[in-house]
Parts: structure tokens; C-alpha cells; sequence
């Protein structure tokens, strides 16, 4: 396979891609920022199998950066198997040079932080708790909620592959800011088009200069 080259090294794919329809570009524009100027950038949380670590996908489907690497995350313990996570090192800095504020969005949490993002250059993020799945409300997926409380108003996007209508409904519903959420297929992971929505979407929507 051709190793992917550019800054960030994923290649253009035939796999199909999230349509248009598909994402959830949740623009509150009409919403006046009136300290635009003074506000902080905005959040991107990030999930870790899905986006990062393509779970589902073929091995000869990957690009030859990809690195699998054994792992036991808390609670997986002998005689479990390790868990086999593949993960491409340049999406560290692809990430870092986007005009975000990061911060794990994952059933990994702080173990995101204590083996996820070494391997990928990437420093101690904050990290979102999910203590209470039970309170979350049926067809709902479990973070979607808990990312509103957290974010707060702030303006964010979302990477993971649980993102549905229902939640792209409620967040509209019940975020007092601009989001986006972007189903990422684990099959496929995180690739190039993908982060070229990311870096333009802040733009788009006037949230940085």
C-alpha cells in the first residue's frame, strides 16, 4: 500500500463518506457572540475507538502509518486478551494544529491520557467523565448529554462513531451555542477530508479570527 504523505498523512479513499445531510452542522449564528472577540476557541472532543483507533477495519484497508499496539485499559484484565488498538502517529500533530481546544470524549478516559496520547504526541488533555449513564435518557447516546453540560454554552465539535439523528436533534435542541458533530464510520477512522472539515468549520462559522 502507498504510505499516505502531506501534512496529514491520510489518503483520499473510495470508501463512501458522511454525506452532507449526514453531518450535523449545528449553526446557531443567529445568536449573537457580542464578546466574540474575548471568547476561547472551541472544544473538539474527541473519542478514541472510532476516530482514532479504527476498530473496525481491515488490516490491507489501512494506511501503512497505522500502528497496532496491545492494551489493557482499566478493568481489562487476564485472562482477557489485550485489546489490539491501531493508531496513526501523525494525527497528534494534525490534531494539535487545529484551532481547538482538545479534550477526551471517551469510555477510555483518563487512560486516553496514560496511553492513547503519548503514542501520539499528544499532552494530558482534559478529560470528560461519564459517571451516571443510567440518568441519560432512552434513545440518547450516553455521552451526548454530558458533553452539553460540559462544554457550557462554548461552542465544540464532536468526533465518534455512536453520533445519531437523536442526538444531533437534542444537541440542536438544548446546545446555546454552535456545534458539529461528525459521525466518523470505524470502519474507516479519521482521514484527511475529515480534517479538512475540521479546520474550516471554526472559520466558517466566525468563531475564530
Amino acid at each position: 500500500m502507498e504510505t499516505p504523505v502531506g501534512p496529514v498523512p491520510l489518503p483520499e479513499t473510495a470508501h463512501p463518506r458522511t454525506t452532507e445531510p449526514e453531518r450535523a452542522l449545528i449553526g446557531n449564528a443567529h445568536r449573537e457572540h457580542p464578546l466574540e472577540s474575548a471568547m476561547p476557541r472551541p472544544l473538539l472532543f474527541l473519542d478514541v475507538d472510532g476516530p482514532l483507533n479504527p476498530f473496525r477495519a481491515e488490516h490491507a484497508d489501512l494506511p501503512d502509518s497505522y500502528v497496532a499496539h496491545p492494551m489493557r485499559p482499566t478493568g481489562w484484565e487476564p485472562p482477557a486478551r489485550p485489546l489490539r488498538v491501531r493508531l496513526n502517529p501523525h494525527h497528534g500533530e494534525a490534531l494539535l494544529a487545529l484551532p481547538y481546544d482538545l479534550v477526551w470524549a471517551t469510555t477510555w478516559e483518563e487512560d486516553a491520557n496514560t496511553m492513547i496520547g503519548p503514542l501520539l504526541g499528544l499532552p494530558e488533555l482534559p478529560v470528560v467523565a461519564f459517571p451516571h449513564v443510567d440518568r441519560f435518557a432512552p434513545g440518547l447516546f450516553f455521552k451526548t448529554r454530558r458533553l452539553v453540560e460540559y462544554a457550557a454554552g462554548r461552542p465544540f465539535a464532536w468526533v465518534d462513531d455512536g453520533i445519531t439523528a437523536r442526538d444531533i436533534t437534542w444537541v440542536r435542541r438544548n446546545h446555546l451555542s454552535d456545534a458539529l458533530l461528525h459521525p466518523v464510520d470505524p470502519a474507516i477512522g479519521l482521514w484527511e477530508k475529515d480534517f479538512e472539515l475540521l479546520a474550516d468549520w471554526p472559520e466558517d462559522m466566525g468563531l475564530v479570527d
